[in-house]
C-alpha cells in the first residue's frame, strides 16, 4: 500500500491547516480522539485518509489508529501519519503530549492542490469539521491558509525571533487568514463585539468563548481582487491601528509574487532549469521562473575546430581509455544511490547530475582541494564517456587531463576543462551545466 505524499507531487501550492487544542487528560485517549476521528469521516469527503502510518502503514480504521498510537507511544507522548493512496495528496500528522505534560492534541494537514478547494461547498465541509474540533478541544488559534501566501506573509514568527515567537505564539492578529479561529484569549485581547462585528464571509461564536472567521467562501482563489479586498477589510477591523490601503497593497504585491509566470527557458538548459524551480520553495517558484526566462548561458568555449586537434602523447592509447573510464565510474559510484540514472550515461543522466550538484551545493559544501582533486576529473570523464557513447564521440588522449579531447563530428571537446569550470560556485553549475555542453556538441556533430 504506497501512500501519495505532497512530496512525491510536482511543486505546487496546498491548503495547510494548524490546530493545536486541549483535552481532557483523565479520559481514556479513545473517548477523547472519538469526536476527532467522527468529524474527519464525515467531513472531509473527496480527501479522507485512508493510509493510518504509525510503526507500520495500515489500511485507515479506527483498530489501525488505536494501535498506531499505542505502537508509537514513547513516554509522555504519541504521534501518527493519516495519509491517501490517490489524487489529492493528503499528509496529516497528529501529535498528543500526555500527562505529567499538558495533555495536548497538535495537528499538521496539508492538502495538495490548493486548487482542490476551489468549491464553495468541499469549502464548507473543511470549515464545519474545523469547527467541531474547535468547539470540542479549545485553541488559542488554529488557522488554514495557502501555503505560500502564509510564507510570504511571514508565518509563524512575523518577524519576531524565533524564541520570542515560540514565548508568545499567536498573541495579537498579525494576520487574517482564509479560515482563522481565534480563541477567548485573543478574542479578550480584540475585543469580543468587535471581533463578532468583523466584516467577513462567516463568523461565528463557539460554545468555549472561541471565535470561528472564514474570510471568503473559497479557499483556492485567496488571491483574486475581491478575496484580497475581504481579508483585508477583517485585518484592519481587528487591528484599527492598521491603514487599509497598506494592507491591501501589501496583500496585492504578495498576490502578483504569486501570480503564475509561462516557462519560457533557454532550450539547452530548460531541462536542468525546470528541475530547478521545483526545488525551489514554493513562494518563490514564480519569481524564480521569471528570472531564468531571462537566464542566458554563457556559450560554451570548451571546443577547438577539428583540423586543430592536439594529437594524441600518450605512450599508451587503450591504457589512457581505461583510465578514463574508471575515473568516470568514480562519478558513478559517487552518484548512483541519489542519481539512479547516472549508470546509464545519457544526456538526461548528465541534466541529473548537473541538478544534484546543485542541489547538494557541492562547490559550496565541499573542500575546494578534494573538488579539484577528485570531482573534476571524475565529472571530465563521465561527460567525455556521454559525448562518446551518444554522439559517436572519440577520445583523443593526452598525458594532460585538461588537454585530453572528444571528437565529435568537426569538432573537439575538453570535458575535463568543462568540469573545471563547471565546480567553481554554484552558480557555475547552471552558467557551465553538462547538459549545455552536450546539446551544443548535438548541434555540430554533422
Amino acid at each position: 500500500m504506497k501512500k501519495l505524499s505532497v512530496h512525491d507531487l510536482k511543486p505546487e501550492d496546498r491548503l495547510r491547516l494548524t490546530f493545536k487544542g486541549v483535552f481532557d487528560p483523565q479520559a481514556t485517549l479513545e473517548s477523547e480522539l472519538e469526536p476527532f476521528f467522527q468529524a474527519l469521516e464525515e467531513y472531509s469527503d473527496e480527501w479522507m485518509p485512508d493510509v493510518v502510518e504509525g510503526r507500520r502503514r495500515r489500511k485507515y480504521a479506527r483498530a489501525a489508529i488505536w494501535k498506531g498510537l499505542e505502537e508509537e507511544r514513547d513516554g509522555n507522548s504519541t504521534d501518527l501519519g493519516l495519509y491517501r493512496t490517490s489524487w489529492p495528496a493528503l499528509d496529516m500528522h497528529l501529535w498528543l503530549w500526555l500527562p505529567p505534560k499538558p495533555s495536548e492534541l497538535e495537528l499538521m494537514t496539508k492538502v495538495q492542490p490548493l486548487s482542490f478547494f476551489a468549491e464553495a461547498e468541499r469549502c464548507r465541509k473543511f470549515v464545519e469539521m474545523v469547527r467541531a474540533w474547535a468547539s470540542r478541544y479549545p485553541v488559542s488559534h488554529a488557522m488554514a491558509h495557502s501555503v505560500a501566501d502564509d510564507q510570504l506573509a511571514g508565518a509563524p514568527d512575523f518577524g519576531r525571533d524565533e524564541e520570542t515567537s515560540r514565548r508568545d505564539g499567536f498573541d495579537k492578529i498579525y494576520e487574517v487568514f482564509w479560515l482563522n479561529v481565534f480563541g477567548p484569549k485573543l478574542v479578550e485581547t480584540v475585543g469580543r463585539e468587535r471581533m463578532l462585528s468583523t466584516p467577513a464571509h462567516r463568523v461565528e461564536e463557539l460554545p468555549n468563548g472561541s471565535i470561528l472567521l472564514v474570510t471568503w467562501p473559497t479557499a483556492a482563489d485567496f488571491a483574486s481582487e475581491e478575496a484580497r479586498e475581504a481579508q483585508a477589510r477583517a485585518h484592519v477591523h481587528l487591528r484599527p491601528d492598521l491603514d487599509f490601503d497598506t494592507v491591501l497593497r501589501t496583500l496585492r504585491e504578495r498576490s502578483a509574487t504569486l501570480a503564475p509566470v509561462e516557462p519560457r527557458f533557454h532550450a539547452d538548459v530548460a531541462p536542468l532549469l525546470t528541475l530547478v524551480v521545483d526545488d525551489v520553495a514554493i513562494q518563490e517558484r514564480q519569481r524564480k521562473i521569471a528570472e531564468f526566462n531571462a537566464y542566458r548561458p554563457p556559450e560554451p568555449e570548451e571546443w577547438r575546430p577539428a583540423d586543430s586537434v592536439l594529437p594524441p602523447d600518450v605512450e599508451d592509447s587503450e591504457r589512457a581509455l581505461q583510465h578514463y573510464s574508471y575515473l568516470a565510474e568514480l562519478l558513478v559510484a559517487l552518484l548512483h544511490t541519489k542519481v539512479p540514472s547516472v549508470f546509464k550515461e545519457t544526456p538526461e543522466s548528465l541534466t541529473d547530475v548537473d541538478y544534484q550538484f546543485w542541489r547538494e551545493q557541492f562547490p559550496k559544501v565541499f573542500e575546494r582541494e578534494k573538488i579539484d582533486a577528485h570531482a573534476v576529473p571524475a565529472i571530465g570523464a563521465y561527460l567525455g564517456e556521454v559525448l562518446v557513447r551518444n554522439l559517436d564521440g572519440k577520445w583523443i588522449p593526452r598525458k594532460k587531463l585538461e588537454e585530453a579531447q572528444v571528437l565529435v563530428g568537426n569538432r573537439v571537446w575538453l570535458p575535463f576543462v568543462r568540469a573545471h569550470r563547471y565546480m567553481r560556485s554554484c552558480q557555475s553549475l547552471l552558467d557551465y551545466s553538462l547538459t549545455q555542453l552536450y546539446r551544443e556538441a548535438e548541434r555540430h556533430r554533422g
